[in-house]
């Protein structure tokens, strides 16, 4: 699998693209990290002032939640120049994903988005200019020290590659329960010199005191297979594996299907930093989403009431997923089995969604280049 030709979000605005299923999640994710943005924001411009900043947003994919950072990036330096009677600085926003991200669709709600971001302020705001960047963050993607603030949201826990040595990884597609002891530790190895590369780029390209606000896709336990790591994951390669029983996919193709991700817990995030050692780390929190957003988990009250809330909690979820994992099973098992393999997984997460607590578990870290 070349992951950078086959890593990125359904485009356009279809009923199974990224823009129309990933607003609530991926949203949800963003509002719980706020207050983390807002601290580096402030500490950030407090120090600096600068007359223009640069941010970048890596993994932008597309969709309603692109810019919504950036928008309240603005509206909170805009805050501070009022309160501190200063003018406002122009801003260099930079849209970083893979080359196959669908950028035609961000640009196109460009002037939308000025429009509505300028109706929002109580008064003007400092220009502001867009720059699309295609290029794997796991290289060189800006010039040195050209950065002020990076963010990142549900793209890091994305690896380079598939790690190699996990072939003997038969029925799963990612770290499962029934995966060999070798599997996780070649998963944690990839993420460990992708991660190290990430941060020692970042530190090149971000001024001395710039901020980076990240958040993966990550676990509470130290245990790489546990539930709140890939069960989601595993729950798909249950319905792969369905079809394979049935004769719909050959067992040769399912066991040479791995995903290129990895779910690092706290503890894994803060040593790879301390490793690196350009930055300094603020702040280390986990948040955690249900599955299905919509749904606040409350026991088995009310049942009957949430039996067509969790009917749709498993086709939203299904649909968040295909569209971020289509491109990939489309590559290796073909289009033909699309259709089939997300009804069942559907089916798969309704029952397992009704039946227990299924969450995302979320790690989120505020680092400071260091002088």
């Amino acid at each position: 699998m070349k992951v950078a030709q086959v890593l990125h979000m359904n485009g356009g605005v279809g009923h199974a693209s990224y823009a129309n299923n990933s607003l609530v999640i991926q949203e949800k994710v963003i509002c719980l990290t706020k207050p983390i943005r807002e601290e580096a924001i402030t500490s950030l411009y407090c120090n600096t002032v600068p007359r223009s900043l640069a941010v970048a947003d890596l993994g932008c994919s597309s969709g309603p939640n692109t810019l919504l950072v950036v928008s309240e990036f603005i509206k909170i330096v805009e805050k501070l120049c009022r309160e501190l009677n200063h003018k406002s600085p122009e801003y260099k926003v930079f849209l970083n994903d893979l080359p196959g991200n669908d950028f035609n669709n961000i640009f196109k709600s460009l002037d939308s988005f000025k429009e509505k971001l300028c109706d929002e302020m109580e008064s003007r705001i400092g220009p502001c200019y867009f720059y699309g960047v295609p290029g794997s963050f796991y290289g060189r993607v800006f010039p040195n020290q050209s950065l002020h603030f990076v963010h990142s949201s549900y793209s890091l826990h994305w690896l380079s590659k598939v790690p190699e040595g996990v072939d003997n990884n038969r029925g799963n597609v990612y770290i499962g329960s029934t995966s060999p002891t070798n599997v996780a530790r070649a998963y944690y190895e990839q993420f460990q010199r992708d991660f190290s590369l990430f941060l020692k780029f970042r530190a090149e390209e971000l001024v001395k005191g710039g901020r980076m606000v990240l958040t993966f896709l990550g676990r509470r336990s130290d245990d790489p297979s546990s539930k709140d790591g890939g069960y989601i994951w595993e729950l798909m390669a249950t319905a792969l594996n369905d079809m394979v029983l049935q004769g719909i996919i050959k067992e040769e193709k399912l066991d040479t299907f791995n995903i290129p991700l990895y779910t690092p817990s706290p503890s894994e995030v803060k040593l790879e930093v301390l490793k690196e050692g350009s930055f300094a780390i603020n702040r280390l929190e986990v948040s955690e989403v249900n599955w299905n957003a919509f749904d606040d988990w409350n026991a088995l009250e009310f049942e009957s009431e949430r039996s067509d809330t969790l009917s749709d909690g498993g086709y939203n979820v299904a649909q968040c997923m295909r569209a971020v994992a289509e491109p990939m099973l489309v590559s290796h098992f073909g289009e033909a089995i699309i259709e089939e393999v997300f009804s069942r997984y559907q089916q798969i997460l309704t029952d397992r969604m009704s039946k227990e607590q299924t969450k995302f578990i979320n790690v989120t870290v505020l680092l400071t280049r260091k002088a």
